[in-house]
């Protein structure tokens, strides 16, 4: 079963509500081409070290179809991934790349509308020697993210649920959709401004005269 498929319909914004800033990516990493769509997958780790990305060109092969396939870069000098990588990856079922770093080729990765959210793009390419284990833990943004745990990702940013959270979090988010949808701007705006008016009477605060 896929622990993330719930997820393809729940905004990053609504996660994050429940998440915290502890579990979302920094806004350095964001998507690379316009228009990207959502995308929700468990997380399949790599580590780069500076300089080299044989790790991500080996788990394009391994991960499984609907992975995020999460990258914790070693610099932003080097691109871990270009066209062709993400092709094969588009072509076995990878459902995004989210990168700590940088990526080239960026013309052709539109084209196939393929999602990547990274720092950027650079022309050079990293090399390919040192062997890292993939699926262990990463930090990507900012974020610790283990293998398993679900990336929500889209315009508004990365969000990181650790999967023991999963399906709690699933049943919160979906009755907080459910009670937003059902509440009109009007009764929304009347509970934010008691709200609003509540702190700023606790903190001592008079309109002026």
């Amino acid at each position: 079963m896929d622990d993330a498929a719930g997820f393809r319909d729940i905004p990053p914004t609504t996660l994050a509500d429940f998440l915290g800033r502890a579990q979302v990516m920094d806004i350095g990493i964001r998507p690379l081409w316009p228009d990207m769509p959502q995308v929700a997958g468990p997380a399949f780790t790599v580590r780069c070290p500076a300089g080299d990305n044989l790790m991500l060109h080996a788990a394009i092969h391994r991960a499984p179809a609907g992975s995020v396939i999460v990258v914790e870069a070693g610099d932003v000098d080097y691109a871990v991934a270009g066209g062709n990588v993400c092709a094969v990856a588009q072509r076995n079922g990878i459902a995004a790349f989210v990168i700590d770093g940088v990526i080239r080729d960026l013309a052709e990765i539109r084209a196939s509308r393929f999602p990547v959210f990274a720092r950027g793009v650079i022309p050079i390419p990293g090399g390919k020697s040192v062997v890292e284990p993939l699926n262990a833990r990463v930090t990507c943004g900012g974020v610790q993210v283990d293998a398993g745990d679900i990336v929500v990702a889209d315009e508004e940013g990365i969000v990181v649920a650790p999967r023991a959270r999963g399906p709690q979090l699933l049943l919160d988010a979906r009755a907080k959709l459910a009670k937003e949808s059902a509440e009109t701007l009007d009764a929304w705006e009347a509970a934010h401004r008691a709200r609003i008016d509540r702190i700023l009477h606790a903190q001592g605060y008079q309109d002026p005269q």
